[in-house]
């Protein structure tokens, strides 16, 4: 079982940064030698509201039930059996290795989550759907080698909170460390199994890498040297060079993020975004941008309810 796997926490809850409470939140309670925790946010609810805050409204607030995704069901899996490789001895750690290990990893998942093998119509589709998977693998293989890594950490949970009281919290999916002449070097990698974006949506996967970032900073002092993003679908990466003014002001924009996201608990107003990724929402019937209607807004919604469901290891559009 991951770290992931067997942790669950509340991802979203609390009031504005600035303030005790909205609509009468209860406070989460101080954080050990720090300040009272007001809210928190993870780097995928984030996305979810920059993306569209009606899609995090039906997540968070609404807690609307979401079918399971062969693609999401699979990136969980492809992340596990990444996770799982580094457990080999390094000589060991081949494409044929990981490809052993994705039975294992589906057999697990299964057993924790039978609804799951209703996803297949029968043992072809299933067949099919474990192919592509090791396709991802592969994908993995052509962008480093593993032999030649010893990752420090691997789904490693972060947390930190800010002197606002905003909480910052994630799964760094591989954190490499080495240390140098200049001291302790970081590097983070985070695995996507999905196809690389197109410019419009470059910035939001780049800015939750930066958040990663921003936790580890706050977390350990030492800003990451890389941020690495590996695209498995079609075998691509994206590389960030951070420094302090660049966390800076990411740390700024989360600030300002959570402002909008107890702006909207306070006011009521969860806007549709439309875009190329409600190709991938679950919630169209009830979208109007789709022509549907939101069912009624939660009587406790202007109290920031807290969201306990286990943070997601891979998101359908990721």
């Amino acid at each position: 079982m991951t770290a992931r796997e067997a942790t669950s926490t509340a991802e979203e809850a609390g009031s504005e940064p600035d303030t005790v409470a909205v609509g009468g939140a209860a406070v989460l309670g101080p954080a050990v030698g720090g300040p009272t925790v007001l809210g928190s946010l993870s780097p995928s609810r984030a996305a979810d509201f920059v993306s569209c805050p009606l899609k995090y409204r039906f997540r968070v607030v609404d807690r609307l039930p979401e079918p399971p995704s062969p693609a999401a069901t699979r990136g969980t899996v492809v992340h596990s059996v990444l996770e799982r490789l580094f457990d080999v001895p390094a000589a060991g750690r081949t494409l044929a290795a990981a490809e052993g290990l994705l039975p294992g990893a589906w057999a697990d998942l299964l057993a924790r989550e039978p609804e799951l093998a209703t996803m297949f119509a029968g043992e072809e589709e299933l067949a099919a759907w474990l192919t592509s998977a090791r396709e991802l693998l592969a994908g993995y293989f052509a962008l480093e080698d593993p032999r030649r890594l010893a990752p420090a950490a691997r789904e490693l949970y972060v947390e930190h909170v800010l002197d606002s009281g905003l909480r910052l919290r994630g799964y760094v999916d591989r954190l490499d460390e080495a240390r140098t002449a200049d001291g302790l070097a970081l590097r983070v990698v985070d695995y996507k199994t999905g196809r690389s974006p197109g410019p419009a949506f470059e910035g939001t996967a780049l800015f939750q890498m930066r958040f990663y970032a921003l936790l580890l900073w706050r977390t350990r002092g030492v800003v990451p040297r890389e941020l690495r993003l590996y695209y498995l679908g079609d075998r691509t990466w994206l590389r960030v060079v951070p420094d302090e003014a660049d966390l800076r002001a990411t740390e700024r924009r989360v600030q300002a993020l959570w402002a909008a996201i107890a702006r909207a608990h306070r006011t009521g107003d969860w806007r549709a975004t439309p875009s190329k990724l409600c190709g991938w929402c679950d919630h169209q019937a009830r979208c109007p941008a789709f022509g549907g209607t939101p069912p009624p807004l939660p009587a406790e919604a202007g109290a920031v309810p807290v969201d306990d469901a286990a943070p997601a290891v891979c998101e359908p559009e990721g």
